[in-house]
């Protein structure tokens, strides 16, 4: 088994072990699970530090993918239409790779966290390492139909991961974000359906699922729906321009963006903290990384005439975000609208079809991966002790939780984009591509950017704001002495967890170079096959 099947099917080895494994054995579950992504991680840091970022051939559409896995999988005669061809094919870029890393470190921290969890852990962690391997898989696979079900797959998870495990209203919260999900996974499903029957294997001449193939207009069928010649229409919309918009709403709910943002705050609140730690911290990037991967790539003409309203959704995501953070009480609510305003800076640097908006908001995501993990992790901390996470029920926790004020501090500095953090980087880099997008390619107003830049102001606010009414002055909480007992200052377990996160921040602040040179080869290649139309 090469590396990337490794990488995605190690998790669902060690949960299948945790199945087997008897109720006797139930406190060392975590330690299979923790056992499994430290080597998953191992792995991860292979594949990043072998990883050429320049290795692009040219020699066939295939080239510009590294640890390519290729097996025929499904072929069934299908008469007059051909052969019904479906691929084990999996491959990364540099538009990929980053989130092997990122979901490898994420899942450690989220396993870290697990220790609290005390109910049903067979249960627990099958689900949390099927849920790993579905996404190791959405970010690896390069077969249209694979990705669906890989895409598919992290549903069942999350539904019973929230649903069982989760707080007081998580059936709703469940519910909610599962239909959420499936409203766009079925539209997308129709949009597959229409791109393989559009597509065909230069190779074989067979319809394909192939992606990298549909990311060639030379492969589509003459006359078929979504040639970009054919220019064929559909409800009044052309056919192309109406299945970017079906993708991209599929991811948007991921991302998720405004208006489609609502389930986020509910999951988050309900969500025990290793879901709320994987929900932000890496599903949230499957979003953005599908407009990329798929939106982008495969109908770059769609793309190119929707960039102003996508720039405008980023900038209301933006603003819209940060104000509710603003009014919220609960922490972890807080938290969850915080991440709406972050995501839309992603959108915002996709809109720019720009080097520096892209890259931009590929270090968006992998800074807001770790920064928000660390911020849900926090919340969790304080939950775990006295289950309250109400902003006005604590003050002067810096009195009694003093390492625990220091982290609380260096994510809240960094995640309002302090200098010398990875979020300073993400932001200043989407806000300059969108700046720049006028002048390059015309395609988003400077406003945009301006309007953006006040996210940051307001992200400051309620973040700086928080921080005073929590940690500062005079020890005040509303459990009296029973909670100034239980409140004790992190351990080593939490230490560690938060030193990952931490570490990681502030190297790429420093250190921006150990992502864009991974990155910058597929970016400048996704601009170009978009300009190319």
């Amino acid at each position: 088994m090469s590396i990337l099947s490794l990488l995605i099917f190690l998790p669902l080895l060690a949960g299948l072990v945790i199945l087997v494994l008897p109720a006797s054995f139930q406190q060392r579950y975590k330690y299979v699970a923790l056992a499994a992504v430290i080597v998953q991680m191992l792995l991860s840091a292979y594949i990043y530090i072998n990883y050429n970022g320049n290795a692009f051939s040219g020699i066939d559409e295939e080239s510009k993918y590294q640890l390519v896995e290729k097996l025929s999988w499904i072929r069934l005669d299908l008469g007059s239409l051909g052969q019904l061809q479906i691929d084990y094919f999996l491959g990364i870029d540099g538009l990929s790779m980053p989130f092997l890393v990122l979901t490898s470190l994420v899942m450690l921290v989220a396993i870290l966290s697990s220790w609290e969890i005390k109910s049903n852990l067979k249960g627990y962690f099958a689900l949390l390492l099927l849920l790993d391997t579905a996404v190791m898989g959405v970010f690896s696979a390069l077969d249209f139909f694979l990705f669906y079900i890989f895409y598919e797959l992290m549903l069942l998870p999350l539904y019973f991961l929230i649903g069982m495990w989760g707080g007081v209203r998580r059936e709703y919260a469940a519910i909610k974000f599962f239909l959420y999900t499936l409203f766009g996974s079925v539209f997308m499903l129709l949009v597959i359906i229409g791109l393989y029957f559009s597509v065909v294997d230069p190779v074989t001449g067979n319809h394909t699922f192939n992606m990298v193939h549909m990311m060639n207009p030379a492969n589509y069928v003459d006359g078929s729906i979504f040639n970009l010649a054919a220019n064929q229409e559909l409800f009044g919309i052309g056919a192309r321009l109406l299945a970017f918009i079906v993708l991209f709403v599929a991811f948007a709910i991921k991302v998720p963006i405004v208006p489609l943002h609502t389930w986020l705050p509910d999951a988050h609140v309900e969500a025990p903290t290793p879901v709320s730690i994987i929900l932000a911290g890496i599903l949230l990037k499957i979003g953005g990384y599908g407009i990329l991967r798929i939106c982008v790539s495969i109908f770059p003409d769609a793309a190119i005439a929707s960039t102003w309203w996508l720039g405008l959704i980023g900038v209301v995501s933006i603003l819209y975000g940060a104000l509710n953070a603003l009014a919220q009480k609960d922490l972890k609510r807080l938290i969850a609208y915080s991440s709406v305003s972050h995501m839309g800076f992603v959108l915002l640097g996709i809109a720019s079809v720009t080097s520096e908006g892209i890259n931009g908001a590929m270090m968006q995501m992998i800074s807001h991966g770790f920064l928000s993990s660390m911020l849900f992790f926090i919340v969790g901390i304080v939950y775990n002790r006295v289950h309250n996470r109400e902003i006005p029920s604590f003050r002067g926790l810096a009195l009694i939780m003093p390492k625990y004020t220091t982290f609380v501090m260096i994510a809240f500095f960094a995640s309002l984009g302090l200098p010398g953090f990875s979020a300073f980087i993400a932001e200043a880099f989407s806000l300059i591509g969108a700046f720049n997008s006028e002048s390059i390619n015309g395609l988003i107003p400077r406003w945009m950017a301006v309007a953006g830049s006040l996210g940051i102001l307001l992200g400051a606010s309620y973040l700086l704001w928080t921080l005073q009414r929590m940690f500062f002055g005079q020890t005040r909480l509303m459990g009296g002495e029973d909670w100034k007992l239980k409140l004790t200052d992190i351990n080593g377990r939490e230490t560690l967890a938060l030193t990952i996160l931490a570490a990681m921040a502030l190297l790429l602040g420093i250190l921006p170079s150990l992502a864009f040179d991974k990155m910058n080869a597929s970016v400048l290649e996704l601009i170009r096959l978009v300009n190319s139309i």
